[in-house]
């Protein structure tokens, strides 16, 4: 677990867990000694942690990435685009206007 490891100094969760008691049988090793049931939580734990770092980050990283994207699109739209040039029709349609109002 080296990324929780780097923050907390080294603590290991993987080695915690809880024995559990043995209502349903016991289990033996190779040696026919019995084993005792335990619960690895803490191997959950450090993956939980670990998903949550790893979440963070990339979460982390999309925002700044959407950031600089947002920013170069707006550099872009700084520079407006010149008028449209107006149609023959509307040329045309302005001139019978124009004619039309000096008579």
């Amino acid at each position: 677990m080296p990324i929780v490891s780097m923050f907390l100094g080294g603590v290991n969760f993987s080695q915690w867990y809880i024995t559990l008691p043995q209502w349903f049988g016991q289990k033996l090793d190779e040696g026919g000694n019995p084993v005792a049931n335990t619960l690895n939580y803490g191997s959950f734990l450090s993956a939980v942690i670990n998903f949550l770092i790893l979440a963070l980050v990339v979460f982390w990283l999309v925002k700044f990435l959407n950031k600089l994207m947002e920013m170069g699109h707006k550099k872009k739209e700084e520079a407006p685009a010149p008028p449209p040039e107006p149609s023959n029709e509307e040329k045309l349609l302005a001139e019978i206007r124009d004619l039309l109002k000096n008579q």
